[in-house]
């Protein structure tokens, strides 16, 4: 009992991570900006660690609110290159800026020998140890971005699913895409406090991949990647409780082992369709 105490609310968190960054998963890899979300949790993170080097607590008020800033401006720099007529790939920007986020919060990070702790916790996280506080917390900020996107769901899905019919229709693609990614930026800006960068990229990706295996809709991959994000996470939490590992390192490893074990299982099951189906030619 005391177990199952101490592993419920980082269980309902990662329930809650699931639920929003599945979701968002699908329209990261539809619109095909896969490193979208761990370019704006480097982001995020670069924000924390300079309000840590001002003197905030890495969970304090202050420290989010520098972080969320960062996000806002890796939101505005994203929506600004948009589009089939953009000269630089959108992916390309990306990817640019992750890698100078990393560079810039090591960088700040080895004039400060006692924070090197708060850096490995940016990247792995410590979902373990979140509170009731910051889960309810967590929780309220979601379901109200989650109803804002549902409010505006045709124009967002119009935008990754078909780009071409919105620009078409007269759709101002870099607004929406700004309001997209600003947003989202709420989301990783919270998620990579109780998580960290790496968790937060497989929570977005991996449910979302491992859908795409099996189903091609909208609603059917959200089901399919919200019931493996719930199994990824209560084993990924204990086990590394069992076996005394880092929780978030534990979480993205048991993702990837399962999405693995997800496409052998479909690659078995179209060899055996291919079988039965040249037996029954034979026949």
């Amino acid at each position: 009992m005391d177990t199952l105490t101490f592993l419920l609310p980082p269980f309902v968190a990662s329930l809650i991570l699931t639920g929003i960054h599945a979701y968002l998963g699908v329209h990261v890899v539809e619109r095909g900006v896969i490193f979208v979300d761990l370019s704006l949790a480097q982001i995020a993170a670069l924000g924390t660690t300079i309000a840590v080097l001002a003197g905030m607590e890495p969970h304090s008020q202050g420290a989010y609110l520098m972080s969320l800033a960062f996000t806002f401006i890796g939101a505005a720099v994203f929506s600004s290159i948009r589009g089939h007529r953009a000269r630089i790939p959108q992916e390309a920007i990306i990817g640019i800026c992750y890698a100078v986020a990393s560079a810039a919060a090591i960088l700040a990070m080895s004039k400060s020998t006692e924070q090197t702790e708060h850096l490995k916790e940016m990247l792995v996280g410590n979902i373990l140890t979140v509170s009731w506080q910051e889960v309810i917390k967590t929780a309220v900020l979601y379901g109200l971005i989650g109803l804002f996107h549902y409010a505006f769901r045709k124009k967002f899905l119009l935008i990754s699913l078909n780009p071409a019919k919105a620009e078409a229709e007269g759709v101002s693609m870099r607004f929406w895409d700004f309001v997209f990614y600003a947003s989202f930026g709420f989301v990783v800006t919270s998620s990579v406090a109780i998580a960290g960068v790496l968790l937060v990229f497989c929570y977005l990706i991996v449910p979302s991949v491992g859908a795409m295996l099996y189903a091609r809709n909208v609603g059917p991959r959200l089901a399919i990647g919200w019931t493996m994000g719930t199994l990824v996470s209560a084993l990924g939490v204990y086990l590394s409780l069992e076996v005394d590992l880092p929780t978030g390192a534990t979480i993205v490893c048991t993702f990837a082992l399962v999405l693995i074990a997800m496409a052998v299982i479909r690659v078995l099951f179209r060899v055996g369709a291919r079988s039965g189906t040249t037996r029954q030619v034979a026949e």
